[in-house]
């Protein structure tokens, strides 16, 4: 699907992003705000917008960047965040929310506490299907409003460490309990949401962005942050109804669960 073509997104006319601090997220801002066709309002949702000096630099540069303060453990913040984007979206729909935000708590078996499983589950997986169920309605208000094939979507940043059968190959040597296990719930809240958001025109995938040089991935990482947000803005870019529920990888490949 990651074809290296110029990416168009010209009827996708919001996109939400979580996490947008730092790292993948900071990235996704900034990669949507150059598109030349990509959406008219980009909604950045961080925990501490008055600590995300880079990202107030892009939303100073680009008006059509507006940034959110957003807990996405936190059911009060999460409500407060879609009322505030009600507003900027000034009666019109989300077209797409990408769940970005996550941790990497590590725990081995040799360390491993219950707190820190709980942890990572919360943020990792239970987190971005609260943040989805709120933004629902206003999802739904962008389905069938789109010019060209465009589907309204919701996008899962998974990881491949969250596959079972990365686990049982060279990938089994990293054994972060909770990371692991978050993101493997995760990938099966993709699957759930795919099949009750897909009667209502909404298209759910998980996406791996590959190993990124962020705080998270390390200077080891294979992938700069341009190269991950260039490929999976166009396999966002290039979805269709076939995808619903699918776990692809920044080169619009299937990971294997």
């Amino acid at each position: 699907m990651h074809t290296g073509k110029e990416i168009s997104m010209p009827a996708c006319y919001s996109v939400l992003i979580t996490g947008t601090n730092r790292g993948i997220g900071l990235q996704m801002v900034k990669g949507f705000a150059l598109l030349s066709q990509g959406p008219e309002v980009i909604i950045a949702a961080t925990r501490n917008p008055g600590n995300a000096k880079e990202l107030q630099a892009v939303a100073a540069k680009f008006p059509k960047v507006h940034i959110i303060q957003l807990d996405i453990v936190s059911e009060d913040s999460i409500q407060s965040a879609l009322k505030e984007t009600e507003v900027i979206l000034g009666g019109k729909g989300l077209c797409c929310l990408i769940n970005n935000a996550g941790i990497n708590e590590e725990c081995t078996l040799e360390d491993l506490i219950p707190a820190c499983l709980i942890r990572n589950f919360e943020v990792n997986a239970i987190a971005p299907l609260m943040v989805t169920k709120a933004f629902l309605p206003l999802l739904e208000k962008s389905v069938g409003n789109h010019e060209g094939s465009w589907k309204t979507n919701v996008i899962n940043i998974a990881s491949i460490r969250g596959s079972l059968t990365d686990c049982t190959g060279k990938g089994g040597e990293y054994r972060s309990y909770g990371y692991r296990i978050s993101k493997t719930a995760l990938s099966m809240v993709t699957r759930c949401l795919a099949l009750d958001l897909q009667p209502l025109g909404i298209i759910c995938i998980s996406l791996h962005p590959g190993w990124v040089k962020t705080d998270m991935g390390g200077p080891q990482a294979i992938l700069s942050l341009e190269e991950s947000v260039s490929g999976m803005l166009s396999v966002i870019a290039g979805l269709s109804e076939k995808y619903n529920g699918t776990f692809l990888d920044w080169r619009g490949e299937t990971v294997p669960w």
